[in-house]
C-alpha cells in the first residue's frame, strides 16, 4: 500500500508542477493545443489543487496530512487568486469572493491545526 501512495503523490505533484508553472506546455502535450488566457489562468489553479492533493501522501509527524495539504491549497489558492485580482488578469464576477474564502479557510484551518498540537 505504500508504494500506491507514494506513486499516487509523485504522479499527483508531478502534474501538478508542470500545471502550475507551465500550463501552456501542458496542454500542447496532453491535447495538442493552445490555452486561452483563462484557461491557462485555471490550469495554474489545477496545479495548486493537485500539490494539495499531493501533499495529503507525505509523511506527517502531527498525522495530520489532510489538515497541513487544506491550509496549504487554501493559502497557495488565496496568493494566486489574489494575484490574478490585482493584476487585472481573468477577473471575474466571483473572484474576490473567492479569494475572501480561501483566505477564511486558511486561517481557521491553521487555528484548528494550532489548538490541536497545543492539546
Amino acid at each position: 500500500m505504500r508504494w500506491v501512495t507514494t506513486a499516487a503523490a509523485i504522479e499527483t505533484a508531478a502534474t501538478g508542477l508542470i500545471l502550475l508553472f507551465s500550463p501552456v506546455l501542458f496542454g500542447r502535450l496532453i491535447f495538442g493545443g493552445e490555452l486561452s488566457e483563462s484557461g491557462q489562468s485555471l490550469g495554474r489553479l489545477s496545479g495548486i489543487v493537485l500539490l494539495g492533493f499531493a501533499l495529503t501522501s507525505w509523511p506527517d509527524p502531527a498525522a495530520r496530512p489532510i489538515s497541513r495539504a487544506m491550509i496549504i491549497y487554501n493559502l497557495l489558492a488565496t496568493v494566486y487568486l489574489c494575484y490574478l485580482g490585482v493584476m487585472g488578469i481573468t477577473v471575474g464576477l466571483l473572484l474576490w469572493p473567492a479569494v475572501a474564502l480561501h483566505l477564511c479557510l486558511t486561517v481557521l484551518l491553521a487555528a484548528e491545526r494550532m489548538a490541536a498540537r497545543q492539546v
